[in-house]
């Protein structure tokens, strides 16, 4: 019968541990809510600090089994975080990265939140190298069939590699590995992954420099269900290269390439 109590006690415990940190955060999110009309930035500051402190206590923390629920419980957090642009405005997006150290080092095949990560931590944190680097971490978990459509995270690093950190050849190797994951699936949206990410890959093959490989890889991001503003990026971005996105009355983009390469 004691075994039994102790069998029983180690989840519950586990559970209300978990319970309590996530009251905790929540609570804390609340306040931040409530004050960031009125908070100077030197509190939006500290605020920031005290959710980096809980973030590393989260890496750190045991999870008595309960990884995906705490990448899960995180994952909400960031989005609440990444969708407060009142208080981004004033205090930018530094805590990105950490929010998915926590993430994928508890579920690395949690495969929304590396679409997330390159978003939040490349274009609006400005560091391509640590989202790159936590994709690269996270991949050693993945397969081509685990989890399903992993490819895209194949193609996020590729992007990043290519068009904000310029290395043209680990973006090549990254589409090409891509193109080879999406191929072994015959299903409509896989084939499309393949093979645009085998053009883009042979684009930079022939001119690792390419301009049709850049504006490729832009459509890529324009194509990723972004928010509005990383829309407007990528269009600028596009147009900047000599291209051109035009929408078409069924709301998709037709981009139209530059008459030169």
């Amino acid at each position: 019968m004691l075994l039994s109590r102790q069998t029983f006690a180690t989840p519950l415990v586990a559970c209300v541990c978990i319970l309590g940190v996530s009251l905790l955060q929540f609570a804390q999110l609340q306040k931040l809510l409530i004050s960031k009309q009125t908070a100077s930035l030197e509190t939006l500051n500290k605020d920031i600090k005290t959710e980096n402190l809980r973030l590393k206590f989260l890496k750190k923390m045991p999870s008595f089994g309960y990884d995906n629920f705490i990448a899960d419980l995180v994952y909400l957090d960031f989005l609440q975080y990444f969708g407060d642009d009142e208080v981004r405005d004033k205090t930018g997006y530094s805590l990105s990265p950490e929010y998915f150290e926590v993430i994928l080092e508890r579920d690395p095949r949690f495969l929304a939140a590396y679409q997330s990560l390159f978003v939040s931590t490349s274009l609006y944190a400005a560091m391509p190298e640590r989202a790159i680097a936590l994709s690269q971490k996270g991949l050693k978990s993945l397969s081509p069939s685990v989890p399903e459509k992993s490819y895209y995270v194949w193609r996020y690093k590729g992007i990043d590699e290519l068009l904000f950190l310029g290395n043209a050849q680990a973006a090549q190797q990254s589409f090409v590995t891509a193109a080879n994951w999406a191929s072994k699936f015959s299903d409509a949206e896989s084939q499309l992954v393949a093979n645009t990410s085998k053009k883009t890959a042979e684009f930079l093959s022939h001119n690792p420099n390419s301009k049709y490989a850049q504006i490729a890889t832009w459509s890529m991001v324009l194509n990723n269900q972004v928010d509005q503003r990383t829309r407007k990026r990528a269009i600028r971005e596009i147009e900047a290269l000599g291209g051109k996105v035009i929408t078409t009355p069924e709301g998709t983009n037709k981009i139209i390439l530059p008459p030169k390469d």
